[in-house]
């Protein structure tokens, strides 16, 4: 009797067991499928994160759609895309001529020593101030402001020439043009900032609709090419008159003597 009741606990025991290791080997199993399974999706968010990224890089910025994109031109320019731009009411063929690159240190000082004089010959009717305006200082030290300034100062010319050349002045002042490697010129809140310094342009709602929803980004596109193809311009502000590149002028006495060698005054 004892010995039938050992046999039958050992049994007992050996069934037990088995049940338990059965039960083990499952949650082992189920706990593998886990791990893999969370492996699986870590991969594959990994993968999508990188996909994501990748697709993200080749995204065409909103410059490389502008470059593009259907022209609308500012008023007061003309040619193909609008990108001659001409101030002056005189009959002379005198041509001043200016590059320029809105973020460019040296176009500020040279607006800020000489600007006002050359302003003054065009309005005393002793020249033409023609413009090209070029973005390549964004190629050279990342952003987007040498782009949305051009494109401001396109909304600013659309009102009216006065308000381009005060407009132009305002934003290479002391007061608001930034350093060179400063891209306070990508903010449209800081474009519309300094038009409000300029009596045309403030609170003018039309100007900052045009700064805000980007009206003039593909004529800004245009523009720069045309600066980009022209000869003889490697830097700015490169200064023609009369077609002839000068040496840009670091005083006013130097501007009249360049005017007076080109034969522009006596």
């Amino acid at each position: 009797m004892s010995k039938r009741n050992s046999q039958a606990s050992k049994s007992a025991a050996r069934e037990r067991l088995r049940i338990e290791r059965e039960r083990q080997a499952k949650r082992d199993r189920a706990r593998r499928q886990i791990i893999v399974a969370g492996s699986i999706v870590a991969v594959l968010a990994i993968a999508g994160g990188i996909g994501y990224a990748v697709v993200q890089n080749n995204e065409p910025s909103k410059w490389d759609a502008a470059a593009d994109a259907k022209v609308v031109a500012p008023a007061n320019t003309s040619g193909k895309n609008g990108s001659t731009v001409v101030i002056g009411e005189s009959k002379t063929d005198n041509t001043v001529h200016l590059y320029e690159d809105p973020r460019c240190p040296a176009c500020a000082s040279f607006e800020q020593t000489v600007g006002e004089t050359v302003n003054k010959g065009m309005k005393d009717g002793d020249y033409k101030l023609s413009f090209t305006l070029g973005t390549f200082l964004d190629g050279n030290l990342g952003g987007e402001g040498s782009k949305n300034g051009v494109s401001a100062l396109g909304a600013a010319l659309n009102v009216s020439p006065e308000a381009f050349l005060e407009y132009k002045t305002a934003l290479y002042s002391t007061k608001y043009h930034p350093e060179e490697t400063s891209d306070d010129l990508a903010k449209d809140s800081y474009l519309i900032k300094v038009a409000n310094s300029v009596d045309a342009l403030k609170d003018n709602k039309k100007f900052q609709d045009a700064v805000k929803k980007g009206t003039y980004d593909a004529w800004a596109m245009r523009m720069s090419k045309t600066f980009d193809d022209a000869k003889g311009v490697d830097s700015t502000p490169t200064i023609k008159i009369n077609d002839k590149v000068i040496t840009n002028p670091s005083t006013v006495a130097d501007w009249q003597k360049a005017l007076k060698d080109a034969g522009v005054t006596k």
